[in-house]
């Protein structure tokens, strides 16, 4: 047996793929969360939690946070916080009160924490400017883990994660999936701007190295598929027709009428600005460090879809 690990998270998209994968790498996977299938249960969302009868953990995997929403409530804005920060808090203060001391600690972030839309090969260097409660959320809590990890000698890994892929991805990815299948979704002028996505069982595997190294990276599948590549690889694998093109004036267009409309609008310009600007992330400190080898999302499309 490679070791025991606590993994936070097991009921999302990457998390279930994380708990199939670690154990074919020889670890015993114990899970925690508020569904009564995990093998602990705990609200990392409410108060912090006894952890006496988990035992011995060699890593901690903190998959568990909230995305994929757009709050416009005060009470939906301070749920980013009460999961992906307080959250954070209340798992790690509860494995010292436990008197569990893992050997390492990998926290599943975002590259959402450098607030940006575009930019090209975008290092972990960069600032960290993101402004939405998501991407603050994260960075408050990255920073705070920091400093735990200094304070309890526990080796931190930070892996910070672009659009994640895997098999009937949710969020833009399955949209777009369910979109082009049903010839409805509409591609806009060249589609040529590239954005850094990476496939789900790629950074489940890796974790164990991450794990043992311990830094910061970002994991992408080192492609960085353009809009239109993704766009005509789904639709030969679905066997439909190519989207439809909408020219970047009349989208232009669109968009402005988004703006006037307000948060009902599918489309506003902040929302075409993001699609039709590349944003890639380098991921060579990984390659160097983690001897990160991934592949390309485009090549498991079938897989995906």
């Amino acid at each position: 047996m490679a070791g025991k690990v606590l993994l936070t998270g097991s009921t999302g998209f990457l998390g279930k793929v994380i708990a199939a994968e670690l154990p074919k790498q020889g670890y015993e996977v114990l899970t925690l969360g508020k569904h009564h299938h995990n093998t602990f249960r705990a609200d990392l969302a409410k108060g912090e939690f006894e952890l006496d009868y988990i035992g011995d953990i060699d890593i901690v995997v903190h998959a568990a946070g909230k995305a994929h929403s757009s709050p416009h409530t005060k009470e939906e804005i301070q749920a980013f916080f009460d999961v992906n920060f307080e959250g954070t808090k209340k798992l790690c203060n509860s494995l010292v009160a436990a008197n569990i001391k893992p050997k390492s600690f990998v926290f599943i972030s975002t590259v959402a924490v450098y607030g940006t839309d575009r930019g090209e090969m975008i290092k972990e260097e960069h600032e960290l400017a993101g402004n939405t409660p998501y991407a603050r959320s994260k960075i408050q809590a990255e920073q705070w883990l920091r400093e735990w990890e200094k304070s309890n000698g526990i080796r931190l890994a930070i892996l910070r994660l672009p659009l994640v892929a895997g098999p009937k991805p949710p969020g833009n990815l399955g949209a777009m999936i369910k979109g082009i299948g049903n010839g409805r979704y509409l591609s806009i002028g060249k589609a040529a701007a590239k954005k850094s996505i990476v496939w789900a069982g790629d950074v489940a595997g890796i974790i164990p190295v991450a794990a043992e190294k311990g830094g910061v990276f970002n994991l992408t599948d080192g492609y960085n598929p353009s809009f239109s590549e993704l766009e005509v690889g789904i639709a030969n694998i679905l066997d439909v027709k190519k989207a439809k093109k909408v020219p970047y004036s009349i989208a232009k267009l669109l968009a402005f009428g988004g703006d006037l409309i307000g948060k009902r609008a599918p489309v506003n310009s902040n929302k075409l600005r993001k699609i039709t600007s590349t944003l890639t992330f380098d991921d060579s400190k990984a390659r160097e460090i983690l001897d990160w080898q991934p592949t390309r999302v485009l090549d498991k499309l079938l897989e995906m879809i």
